[in-house]
Parts: C-alpha cells; structure tokens; sequence
C-alpha cells in the first residue's frame, strides 16, 4: 500500500467500538524526537502496543534506515545485513487484522524501497522473504491489555540479534512473561527531566535478554542461521 497522507479516523463505527484514532504526522515526529538518538540507533527495539497500522513505526524505520544509508552505502552487503537488522527490531501489537496486514505491508515497502535503491543489482528476493517473515513475527494482531493474542493465546515475539559476521539468532520470549520480571522504563534522554507515558511506550527495549533469560520467559531458541534465511530455521 502506499505510504500516503492518512486520515486520523477511519469511520466512527470503528472509533466508537475499538477507540482508533491514528496519530497525525506532526504528533509522532514530536514525540520520536523526544527519544531521538534511540530512534537513530540501528539495532534499538521498539515496541507499540496499538500500532494501528504503523503510523510511528513506519517514522521509526524510516530513520533507521537513514543510518543505514548514511553508513553502509558504499557496501551493498553491510547496507542488506544492517538494513535487515533494523526492521527486525521494531514490534507492534494491534487488535485489528486489516490494520496489522496494512502495517506489515506498508513497513515492508518502505524497507523494500530503500534496499532496492541502496542495493541494486545485489538485491535478492531471498533477503526479501526473510524481511517478511520477521514482520509477521514481529507485528501481531492481538490486545496489549490482555497481552493474547488473536487465537487468545500468549503473546510471543520474536528477538533477533547478529550474533556473528551474518548469522542471526531468533529467540522468542512471551510477552506477559516478561513485564512480569521487568518494569520497562525508557531511557530518557539527555537533557529531559522526564518523559511522558506516550514517549515511554514508544521507547521500550521489550527484549533484554539478560533480564529475560529463565525458562519461562524463554519459549524457545532456534539454532544460528545466515539472516537471509531466518525464515527456514527449525
């Protein structure tokens, strides 16, 4: 879908049953501005618990892959592997599925893009198929208030670390698990005496993994695979 000007409301039908008012533009670069070095950090995570359909992690990977660029340019293989790395870590929760579909899609065709751009004749469909698999691990249709999912299961995401040269490693934790063990703050940045509730879910690394490491926070670890192939891991 194309990433254009959108509407702050869909219908009233949907305001009145489900509360969705999309944040303006204006509004969400405001506010990212408030955690500003987090949002150009490749590889920081950001989670948001009523991601409509990407308003603020659309902005989030934009900005990411500004660094990306800025960095890794001149290297097609580095600017994939960055470039991967970035999208795999921004995570969204939403209890409507077209808008968890519109999210998946429009995040995939910005990533999409700017990887065609940067890459050229070094892009493969391979990498772009992992792309999509990590956002469908990632952006999940399900109620952040319960913390179930859409089959009222347990929320799980998904973490995905570089762990060497372009070997990544998927971890996946549940969610209530983790804000059992772990009050999430965010950092607040230099300058800021505090920080609001809006910036604070904006700025949650919701996947630390020393702080998430015992057996029932942890579901699962799948073995080290080339990040081109994170989809085929077993």
């Amino acid at each position: 879908m194309p990433d254009k000007k959108q509407n702050q409301v869909k219908s009233k039908a949907r305001v009145a049953n489900h509360g969705e008012v999309f944040t303006a533009e204006r509004e969400v670069n405001a506010m990212l501005d408030l955690v500003k070095q987090e949002t150009e950090r490749i590889d920081s995570r950001f989670l948001e618990p009523a991601c409509g359909d990407g308003n603020f992690l659309a902005e989030i990977l934009r900005r990411k892959l500004a660094v990306v660029k800025n960095k890794y340019r001149r290297s097609p293989s580095d600017y994939e592997k960055y470039a991967v790395l970035a999208i795999s870590s921004i995570y969204g929760v939403e209890i409507l599925p077209d808008n968890i579909n519109n999210c998946c899609e429009r995040l995939f065709e910005i990533w999409d893009k700017e990887y065609t751009a940067n890459c050229k004749k070094d892009a493969n469909d391979e990498c772009r198929k992992a792309v999509r698999f990590i956002l469908k691990r990632n952006i999940l249709c399900g109620d952040a208030l319960t913390l179930k999912n859409a089959k009222d299961e347990p929320i799980i995401f998904s973490e995905w670390s570089l762990v060497t040269g372009s070997l990544m490693q998927r971890t996946d934790y549940r969610f209530d698990k983790m804000l059992e063990e772990k009050i999430i703050k965010p950092d607040i940045p230099p300058g800021t005496e505090q920080c609001d509730d809006a910036t604070a879910q904006l700025s949650l690394d919701i996947l630390d993994r020393k702080a998430n490491d015992d057996e029932e926070t942890r579901v699962r670890d799948f073995p080290l695979i080339h990040y081109r192939r994170v989809q085929y891991a077993k």
